[in-house]
């Protein structure tokens, strides 16, 4: 393999090379850097280029693997870092002007998550203003690019992290989801994410003044977009590592008991009165057929009601934006993301006060539902958005707009306010009038069994295929 196609190789391929020294850290590193300067200037996916410093931290994981040091699973793969995550030096800017020199004083638990299992930190990617749409640009970096072309935004919040890493700007993307900030992104670049479960994967900024209100911290959680299935094997396990920063997280492995008994699998298309596309309807007919093929049992049954569910948890997490966030968002916010949440607001009515805490009580019910369901059905599959995805700048275009992004993602935010795990994986190419367009679908698994989600994710990327080599002949084409 030449230097210049190391930055193609998936995290699981690269650290076959460098943890036995076929390959050393330097050479994946130095690979991956000439990717990212060549393809990032027309993408803006990666803000903060960290290059000099991941030269330094791969030369130094080489000299103590020579030395006899035990390397570590992820040793010498390359990575990227949302900016609205604590690494120490740098700025925790979360897409925000008045955020921009925000210098965090230590590095949060998934950063030295990373870097204890030998990754490198190559670059910090873009997300929108406060982390908060579902597209990604703000006044700070400016717009992100989707790497399939500009008629398809990124996805957001970690619009940064899904252009970059399928790319090739990095084989593991660091991103976070509190409403479809990991799958949103994935969906829309053709990527691979699982989005944890509650309490899976440690998660707290240094730099933050004060605590979050309790529906961010029960609905946003940390992880990884890939570019393949086996690299969240590869690397989840080093994410979920303990952390005593994070009072709540739960000490658990990341492979959970096996079954003798094929899994069955609930698959629903039902979209709630929204349009289900015709290629998205062939995506979840292909994923059917390859998770029948793998050996799961798929019934088409719809599980308990995720509508009534997913708006009830946004609803009361626009009560608690409204409640804790808003000044902060008319005080440091552009007019763009002023009128935006206007928006949200209209289209997700805040429950605030007495009802909020009502909302907090009846997520338990809604819980406990999904809960005797999946004792029967442990993974769910499902559309993610019931059309392929949408143009850059759609959520600005009012209540319409908003209303495509997010109103009809309700098999999203349903799964953060339930704390369930959720992956996101592409299982049809489209052809569409604008070009070929990846279109993905969700698996929801049993509380804690992210392990369940990814294998059925593996399932159907084995008969699809992976989407990164196609993107790069496009991108290539492309010029």
């Amino acid at each position: 393999m030449t230097h210049s196609d190391i930055w193609r190789l998936s995290a699981t391929e690269l650290t076959a090379l460098t943890r036995t020294g076929d390959l050393s850290a330097e050479e994946a590193v130095q690979s991956t850097l000439d990717r990212m300067h060549q393809v990032n200037p027309a993408l803006n996916a990666v803000v903060e280029d960290l290059s000099t410093e991941a030269l330094d931290r791969a030369r130094a994981l080489d000299a103590s693997r020579k030395n006899g040091v035990p390397v570590g699973p992820l040793h010498g793969v390359p990575v990227t870092i949302k900016v609205n995550v604590d690494q120490k030096g740098h700025a925790t800017t979360n897409g925000v002007v008045a955020l921009k020199d925000a210098i965090a004083p230590d590095d949060a638990p998934v950063v030295s998550n990373l870097q204890k299992a030998g990754a490198i930190i190559i670059g910090r990617t873009n997300t929108p203003e406060f982390s908060f749409r579902a597209d990604t640009d703000n006044p700070l970096y400016g717009r992100t690019h989707n790497p399939w072309g500009r008629h398809i935004s990124p996805g957001g919040s970690s619009g940064g992290a899904g252009a970059s890493v399928m790319a090739g700007i990095g084989a593991l993307a660091h991103g976070n989801d509190i409403g479809g900030s990991l799958r949103f992104p994935a969906a829309a670049n053709g990527a691979v994410t699982v989005k944890p479960g509650l309490g899976r994967v440690p998660a707290w900024n240094p730099s933050q003044r004060a605590e979050r209100g309790l529906l961010a911290q029960s609905m946003s959680v940390q992880g990884l977009i890939t570019r393949t299935a086996a690299d969240l094997h590869l690397s989840m396990p080093s994410l979920i590592a303990a952390d005593p920063r994070d009072p709540f997280h739960v000490q658990m492995p990341w492979r959970g008991a096996t079954s003798d008994r094929p899994v069955r699998v609930a698959l629903t298309k039902n979209t709630f009165g929204y349009d289900l596309h015709p290629e998205v309807e062939k995506a979840l007919e292909t994923a059917r057929d390859a998770l029948t093929d793998a050996g799961y049992l798929v019934e088409e049954v719809d599980p308990p009601d995720v509508f009534e569910c997913g708006r009830l948890g946004y609803r009361a997490l626009m009560g608690e934006v409204l409640t804790l966030m808003q000044s902060d968002i008319e005080a440091a916010g552009s007019q763009t993301i002023r009128d935006i949440f206007e928006v949200y607001f209209q289209e997700f009515p805040p429950i605030v006060g007495t009802e909020l805490i009502q909302a907090l009580a009846q997520r338990s019910h809604h819980a406990r539902e999904w809960s005797l369901f999946m004792q029967d059905y442990p993974l769910v599959a499902s559309p993610f958005l019931p059309q392929p995805f949408f143009k850059p700048d759609r959520d600005t275009e009012g209540a319409e707009g908003v209303h495509e992004v997010l109103g009809c993602a309700v098999y999203s935010y349903a799964m953060n306010f339930l704390g369930l795990p959720a992956a996101s994986v592409p299982a049809r190419l489209a052809t569409l009038p604008n070009g070929p367009q990846p279109i993905n679908i969700q698996i929801a698994a049993q509380r804690w069994r992210e392990d369940m989600a990814v294998d059925a994710a593996a399932a159907i990327e084995d008969r699809v295929g992976q989407m990164a080599p196609i993107l790069w002949e496009n991108m290539n084409a492309q010029g």
